[in-house]
């Protein structure tokens, strides 16, 4: 048994980061959706999806930091392994605002890249962190 301290410092500092960046992507993302709805021929069939899957979205967000966080702060594999796998759904969600939504505007592009860099920096200090409690 170690006494030394295995949690990651820049991971816990990246998951706030993170969590306050997915609070602008979260808003930003719904006034576009709004905003878009207004200006552009919105297809009634494609509006609902397209909100219930940013919401699904940031339910996933708020599970995906908790479980990163806990894991890292308790120094258990579990979590942390729970939080990367909840970041696949994440980041397919991303891809789909990034790639397959109704309408893709240059915003949708910066924000969802940039969260997108954040995940695969994310999933790499997790991965060293399981390592490393592993270990």
């Amino acid at each position: 048994n170690s006494s030394y301290q295995l949690s990651s410092v820049p991971l816990q500092i990246l998951i706030y980061v993170n969590g306050i960046y997915y609070i602008f992507y979260f808003l930003v993302t719904l006034a576009m959706i709004v905003y878009k709805s207004q200006v552009f021929s919105y297809p009634d069939d494609f509006l609902a999806p397209d909100l219930v899957l940013l919401f699904i979205m940031a339910i996933l967000e708020v599970l995906r930091l908790h479980w990163g966080s806990k894991g890292n702060l308790t120094e258990e594999e579990a979590p942390l392994g729970l939080s990367l796998v909840i970041t696949v759904g994440s980041v397919i969600l991303s891809v789909y605002f990034l790639v397959w939504q109704t309408y893709v505007l240059k915003a949708d592009v910066i924000i969802n890249a940039v969260l997108l860099f954040t995940y695969g920096l994310e999933s790499v200090l997790k991965v060293m962190a399981i390592a490393a409690f592993v270990s």
